[in-house]
């Protein structure tokens, strides 16, 4: 078995070639052989994948962040001819792929969760949508942890903005975004039926557990089991929202009545206010219309059988 290793120089602020390095040795006992991609845009990771057709590669692993696994799962669905395992070595700012997973974050660490991994059958997610900066373009997007629409979109824009981004840098950018930002009046429609209608925050259609650098946006979301865990935060004032944030930490938001949650394959938002920006695994857009389906077990993951906890009782480890 061969594997394709996939390296974004930017991520972590460029540390994740030194963390390669780092653990280099180590990756060639558990993985074998192996061949090294350094990619810096997502128009590259598509081109190396042509290298896996030619190659007889059957795992590729990326070592970078949230938005390089944003990007190889975006690629990947293109290649649905492609049977690949995908792991993640998590060297970037948020790392929420790897914490809904319970992979470590020292490299280190990681790798020796990834000797332990196995193939899981795992969803992603589809969104379809009016992507208003293209010229009101009909656009397709996938991701692997978390989509969502409202302020998480401006978050992402403040924080994709700094220049040096520590430990502190999303918990900051969410507070001042949420100073700064008007609840839109939304509809959402979960699997047919209206789930709410009116201003809201935020809306999370998720696969993945956590997103923003640590917030469990989701914490009962399995990312096996075909269906997106919805989770919307109502409009309320500003004093009331800070509070809520506080929650977001500990997954204790779900208790709150200013917060909604259910579980849906097809969720779909329509603005009454104009376009709404979108978070896409860390990655901001914006748009309107947005249908977001789930493609139940489309990418294998590699996944500790000690993390099962993501996963449901129909998890089907592949030896």
């Amino acid at each position: 078995m061969r594997t394709l290793i996939i390296i974004n120089p930017n991520a972590a602020g460029g540390r994740a070639a030194a963390a390669f390095k780092k653990v280099e040795n180590r990756l060639v006992e558990v993985l074998g052989e192996f061949v090294v991609a350094v990619t810096k845009n997502p128009q590259e990771v598509t081109e190396h994948l042509d290298t896996v057709a030619a190659a007889d590669i059957s795992r590729l692993v990326a070592i970078g962040g949230d938005g390089t696994n944003h990007a190889v799962v975006n690629a990947l669905a293109q290649r649905p001819d492609l049977d690949l395992t995908f792991g993640s070595l998590p060297v970037g700012t948020g790392r929420d792929w790897a914490r809904s997973l319970g992979i470590p974050s020292d490299p280190v660490a990681a790798v020796e969760w990834l000797a332990r991994g196995q193939a899981v059958p795992c969803d992603f997610g589809k969104v379809e949508y009016v992507d208003t900066r293209q010229g009101n373009k009909e656009t397709i997007r996938t991701f692997l942890n978390i989509a969502s629409a409202g302020v998480s979109g401006e978050v992402d824009a403040r924080v994709n903005r700094s220049r040096r981004r520590t430990s502190l840098t999303f918990l900051g950018a969410t507070i001042a975004t949420l100073f700064q930002y008007k609840p839109q009046r939304i509809t959402v429609d979960c699997d047919g039926k209206t789930f709410y209608s009116g201003s809201s925050y935020l809306v999370a259609v998720a696969n993945g557990r956590c997103f923003g650098r640590g917030m469990w946006i989701a914490p009962q979301a399995l990312i096996n089991d075909g269906k997106f865990d919805v989770v919307l935060v109502e409009g309320m004032p500003r004093l009331r929202i800070l509070a809520a944030l506080r929650t977001v930490f500990s997954g204790k938001h779900l208790k709150r009545d200013d917060v909604h949650h259910l579980r849906a394959s097809e969720v779909q938002v329509h603005s009454e206010e104009g376009p709404l920006s979108i978070d896409l695994d860390g990655e901001e857009t914006q748009g309107q219309d947005l249908r977001f389906t789930i493609q139940s077990r489309a990418i294998k993951v590699l996944v500790d059988p000690t993390s099962d906890a993501v996963l449901s009782g129909e998890s089907s480890v592949e030896e």
